[in-house]
């Protein structure tokens, strides 16, 4: 019993980070209406693959970072193991987000209980009812939603999900092809889709998808989501480019001035 209280004040401690980011997003809504300027997105360094890469994502100002389990196809897959070993380094105040490609809420549960994160990135579409489970089975644990961006219909399928999760997370993957591209695909999508979304939906929005330091401050105008989502644009030869990271993150400072 001793050992089940301390992983559930370990557990609640670590949510701490998204929750916050959570309950101000209604104030920086208030606020991006109120005013012409825009205001820094929350970052997210995802395809993280270790220790020492979480260690300087998170030294340049990363809010969160990301974790990528089994997928069908793209780039940052890691075993689950070194997963646990990152988000166990990761100090409060920084979310750690476990992408996933499973859709039914059971084994998307043990999986978070093996990595032992604070978020879900559900990938791809789930099974009905997944979301209403998980939020049964892992009270606190923030879910973010993935939505591929391919057209119009986009909308729609965020404004139908919104309400059964924290956060959503717009990328360029293409879930109908014969192997689901579900993220890193190094792609933009039509920003003007997403900035409906960002102004159709309730909860906070991270845009991904072929981010750079050169497009960045162009996404930030054009969409101006909550949050940011990072892989490919920050990385040389499949390693984290910290000449990248800082110029990523300068470029974002910029904008807000």
């Amino acid at each position: 019993m001793d050992a089940l209280v301390e992983e559930d004040a370990e557990l609640r401690t670590t949510l701490n980070c998204f929750e916050k980011i959570l309950r101000n997003s209604g104030q920086l809504r208030q606020e991006r209406n109120s005013r012409t300027s825009i205001l820094s997105p929350r970052i997210k360094i995802c395809c993280i693959r270790s220790v020492a890469e979480a260690a300087l994502a998170i030294r340049h100002g990363a809010a969160a970072l990301g974790l990528v389990s089994a997928m069908p196809s793209g780039p940052g897959v890691i075993a689950e193991e070194t997963i646990a070993e990152i988000a166990a380094t990761v100090p409060p105040g920084v979310a750690t987000f476990l992408l996933t490609s499973r859709r039914d809420a059971d084994s998307i549960i043990t999986q978070q209980r093996r990595c032992r994160v604070n978020t879900l990135q559900l990938c791809d579409s789930v099974e009905p009812g997944c979301h209403a489970k998980l939020r049964a089975a892992l009270p606190g644990i923030a879910l973010v939603q993935v939505i591929h961006v391919p057209g119009p219909e986009s909308v729609d399928e965020a404004m139908s999900v919104a309400d059964s999760v924290d956060a959503l997370l717009l990328d360029s993957g293409n879930q109908r092809l014969a192997v689901k591209e579900l993220g890193g695909t190094g792609r933009t999508h039509d920003w003007r889709i997403s900035r409906k979304i960002v102004e159709s939906v309730r909860v906070p929005v991270f845009l991904a998808g072929g981010l750079t330091p050169e497009n960045v401050q162009a996404a930030i105008h054009e969409v101006q989501p909550f949050g940011l989502d990072v892989c490919s644009g920050l990385r040389t030869d499949g390693k984290l480019d910290e000449q990248k990271v800082k110029r990523f993150f300068e470029n974002i400072e910029a904008t807000s001035k």
